[in-house]
């Protein structure tokens, strides 16, 4: 093994291994040093890897980001008609939003960082790289089934996020809480597809 494959898999261990620390545990109460122990390194391999904690919080976060959209995708994409598609995506709804682990990362890391310019900026700029995605989805699925969506995949994107994120939130708190409303606002764009 090459030093550079010896450095990018240390530094997959420590990603893979603040994941699961930060997702079971949180994120602020999580050390650089239990990380390099659990991974099985110094705290030495964790800087030699990641400048600081919040660098390597955003690089967890984009794991995390990437497995939820593909989870997503695979969700919905394998269904031939947008019903099934929609049954699809409540499911998954209703398995994902809300997760507590994943939903306390997102605002913790956001709410500790929130007075450094540099990470907030990191934060907006995987926003709307998530945006995107979604509305690269939804253009994908209004252009298999033939519809003239009523508002840019963006703007549709911006707003399924945004009601995705409260809900996230509320039933970190309260699990009972449905996704119902979610589920509700995408079929309503739907249904103002077929009615335009």
């Amino acid at each position: 093994m090459t030093r550079k494959e010896s450095h990018a898999l240390t530094r997959e261990r420590l990603v893979e291994t603040a994941k699961r620390l930060f997702l079971a545990d949180g994120y602020n109460v999580t050390s650089l040093e239990k990380v390099a122990a659990e991974a099985g390194f110094s705290k030495g391999a964790v800087y030699s890897n990641f400048a600081t904690k919040h660098e390597l919080g955003l690089a967890v976060i984009d794991v995390v980001h990437v497995e939820r959209a593909q989870s997503l995708a695979d969700a919905v994409l394998p269904h031939d008609t947008m019903a099934q598609r929609i049954e699809g995506f409540a499911r998954w709804a209703d398995q994902n939003i809300g997760d507590v682990g994943w939903t306390a990362l997102e605002v913790e890391f956001a709410t500790s960082t929130r007075h450094m310019p540099e990470v907030r900026t990191e934060l907006a700029a995987r926003r709307r790289s998530m945006t995107t995605v979604l509305a690269s989805l939804i253009q994908v699925q209004a252009d298999e089934m033939g519809f003239d969506l009523p508002i840019s995949a963006e703007d549709a994107a911006l707003q399924l996020l945004s009601l995705g994120i409260g809900l996230g939130v509320q039933r970190a708190i309260d699990p009972e809480m449905p996704v119902s409303a979610l589920v509700d606002q995408l079929r309503s764009l739907l249904e103002s597809v077929r009615t335009a």
